[in-house]
């Protein structure tokens, strides 16, 4: 089967490569700490990375839905992205995938990847020289240093760590953490960070996640794509941005829908109606409680020129995460207004 599946892929020419491999010193550098998962109920494929290296982004997360999710890092061999996918996409697992890449690799052993399949297989790899602390666990199973360790759900890796602990903190937290695939790899990101992570400290960081049709007018599967280029504390900003992406991107949740009664119709008319917050009225009749057409136009028109643009809603309702943002933000205005 593996030679039927190798032969394919050579005649496909996804196994044809330069006849001199570049040398590892041309390559870049990622002293980095990922993770790789899958979330198999709904699809997601996604990682989550932090790197002392700037504008990681572009560099060490590869993925594609219904394919599955690379993270390719230490002196990076950035086609590890689009050739692992690529394989994956015309029959090989995980492992299968991991392997051809890593033996068709003359500066294998200082390379560092983690590969998850849409399966669930998962696979990771660190070569002999990359630097210490160096290592990787697919799933429940660990493997150090010149090892391609398989196993289920996630590929968790790191070189230039402070410790093992980082790569244990951040499967510890996948496993244990409740949410969307996006939460769980945050949430391994950041314990992975708080456990030691990268020894020579932070730079950049990443959180890319992919979602059949989920992405902003729903024509494609860019779910969830942050990147912080230059930060002194980039795991926190990835943090922040997250929230934030939550807020500008996600769909209402229906739980989290509001009716808006008489009191808080009197509260949004008369902010709607204060000319001096935006520079213009999106509302002009009487501040009564009644939710009318005229009310909910203006509701709709400021939360477009809020960017609040997938959460409008056509009924009587309002959700509470953008009602909460709307209050702080013109809370915050008057304040700043009231100190002129």
């Amino acid at each position: 089967m593996r030679n039927r599946l190798l032969s394919a892929l050579a005649l496909a020419g996804l196994l044809v490569f330069p006849p001199e491999f570049p040398s590892h010193l041309n390559d870049p550098f990622a002293a980095t700490f990922s993770i790789a998962a899958v979330d198999l109920e709904n699809g997601d494929v996604g990682v989550a990375v932090q790197s002392k290296f700037p504008n990681v982004r572009p560099v060490v997360p590869w993925m594609e839905v219904g394919v599955g999710a690379i993270a390719t890092q230490s002196f990076v061999n950035v086609s590890y992205g689009p050739r692992g996918l690529a394989l994956m996409r015309n029959g090989a697992n995980a492992e299968e995938a991991l392997r051809i890449l890593v033996r068709t690799d003359s500066a294998r052993e200082v390379r560092q990847a983690g590969i998850v399949d849409a399966r669930g297989n998962a696979a990771s790899w660190t070569g002999s020289e990359c630097f210490d602390w160096a290592g990787g666990r697919a799933g429940k199973n660990f493997g150090g240093k010149g090892t391609l360790v398989t196993g289920k759900g996630y590929a968790a890796q790191g070189n230039i760590l402070v410790s093992r602990e980082t790569v244990e903190a951040m499967a510890r937290t996948f496993e244990t953490t409740q949410g969307s695939l996006a939460d769980r790899l945050l949430a391994a990101l950041l314990a992975g960070g708080k456990a030691g992570g990268d020894k020579r400290g932070e730079q950049s960081a990443a959180l890319v996640v992919k979602r059949k049709g989920a992405g902003y007018d729903g024509t494609t599967d860019d779910f969830i794509d942050i990147s912080v280029y230059d930060h002194a504390t980039p795991l926190q900003e990835l943090e922040r941005l997250y929230k934030l992406h939550k807020l500008f991107f996600f769909r209402s949740a229906p739980e989290n829908l509001l009716p808006i009664d008489e009191k808080l119709c009197r509260e949004l008319q008369a902010l709607l109606k204060d000319k001096e917050y935006k520079g213009m009225a999106f509302y002009a009749g009487p501040i009564n409680g009644v939710f009318d057409a005229a009310t909910k136009k203006a509701l709709q028109d400021f939360m477009g020129w809020e960017n609040y643009d997938v959460r409008i809603r056509d009924d009587d309702k309002i959700d509470r995460q953008v009602l909460e943002d709307i209050r702080k933000n013109y809370a915050m205005w008057k304040q700043q207004k009231g100190k002129r």
